[in-house]
């Protein structure tokens, strides 16, 4: 999940946001501000509750953050690196380069991110007991008392154990600590991803076509995201199983060939398209690369301005490149290479040279021959 804008740096770990965060954050607010706190304290004028609503919204969305920093702040302690921590429609992703060398150091890692959150709904709900015990009711003591629900009601659904809610990686560990087989364990714990996903959208359904309420939807919409996520999990846990062993450098087409960033799109598709025999080529400065052009990027020019524009503005940028090293192990590549538009990355050598590309192609031929080897257990 891609951020639409960062938001800074937390605990060394780069915090961005989706656009589709002001979604939900939309519907919490107005939930609250037009529905749920005029129904539970009403007497109040519209304004209060549109403050109440507000900022109840932005804390829920600071206890998430935190949630997911926690994850960042444990990996990192675990030996993992930690590309970034993005907020979205379903809640938030800690982005995790590699895999837990361990069943605890995973049961670590997935276990805080809960924790926190409970922590987060019994210190709302102290605060919502002391506001009662000081007869301080009404709408403020009503925005802590849900603030303190929403959290445990949050901490509760992460741990259902099914991917790829962290109940599922608590799943993955036991099983992992049970078998020793890393792979089975994915494979398990994405398969009860799959099954709590039909079930929501079996039961949401059920709400909305019954009349219960428009809530039905949503239930069924997370349900549908969970048989996605929980399918792509089991197939990259077979992938990254064929592939295990396996380096940047054993799978990568190297020296590529290459293009100007000065080139114009008139000049490339004229006198150069048949000359080269990818479909992504990288741009570089002094060896260095500073773009990749695909030809769809090519394709997506309208002829009467190929003239006029140059690869370079075409080209994905420098800042949006996935980089490699040789010799970094092809799992922790895949997951920054499916999220890249482009869906390659460029490999570059201690110096930041360009030496190689590796391409879906490439991953493809690589899992296709890694069938032939022998098991090693």
């Amino acid at each position: 999940m891609k951020a639409s804008f960062r938001l800074g740096r937390i605990a060394g770990v780069p915090v961005g946001v989706n656009w589709s965060v002001l979604v939900i954050f939309a519907l919490i607010a107005w939930g609250l501000a037009a529905n749920q706190f005029p129904r539970s304290y009403p007497g109040r004028g519209p304004l209060a509750y549109t403050i109440a609503g507000l900022v109840a919204a932005v804390v829920f969305f600071v206890g998430l953050l935190a949630h997911e920093v926690s994850h960042a702040v444990v990996a990192k302690r675990n030996g993992l690196d930690v590309d970034g921590i993005t907020l979205w429609l379903f809640g938030g992703v800690a982005e995790l380069r590699g895999e837990p060398r361990d069943p605890g150091a995973e049961l670590r890692i997935a276990g805080v991110g809960p924790l926190v959150s409970l922590l987060l709904g019994a210190f709302f709900g102290a605060i919502a007991v002391l506001l009662a015990l000081a007869g301080q009711g009404g709408l403020l003591l009503g925005a802590v008392a849900w603030l303190a629900g929403i959290n445990v009601l949050l901490a509760v659904f992460n741990v259902l154990p099914a991917a790829p809610l962290d109940g599922g990686r608590l799943l993955r560990a036991a099983v992992w600590k049970a078998t020793g087989d890393r792979t089975r364990a994915s494979v398990v714990a994405a398969r009860a991803g799959w099954v709590l996903g039909v079930l929501l959208i079996g039961v949401g359904l059920w709400q909305f076509l019954s009349g219960i309420g428009f809530g039905g939807l949503w239930l069924a919409l997370i349900g549908w995201f969970l048989v996605g996520a929980a399918g792509m999990e089991e197939r990259q846990a077979r992938t990254g199983s064929a592939l295990r062993g396996i380096r940047v450098a054993d799978v990568m087409t190297p020296q590529p060939q290459t293009a100007s960033a000065d080139l114009t799109v008139g000049e490339f598709v004229d006198h150069y398209l048949f000359a080269y025999r990818h479909s992504a080529l990288p741009l570089t400065e002094d060896g260095r690369p500073s773009g990749l052009v695909t030809l769809d990027r090519v394709r997506g020019v309208p002829a009467d301005q190929r003239a006029s524009t140059t690869l370079a503005e075409v080209a994905c940028r420098a800042d949006e490149l996935v980089l490699a090293k040789p010799g970094e192990q092809l799992n922790d590549l895949l997951p920054r290479l499916t999220e890249c538009a482009d869906g390659r990355a460029l490999v570059v050598d201690d110096e930041g040279r360009l030496t190689g590309i590796v391409s879906p192609s490439d991953i493809s031929r690589a899992v296709q021959r890694s069938t032939l080897r022998a098991p090693t257990s």
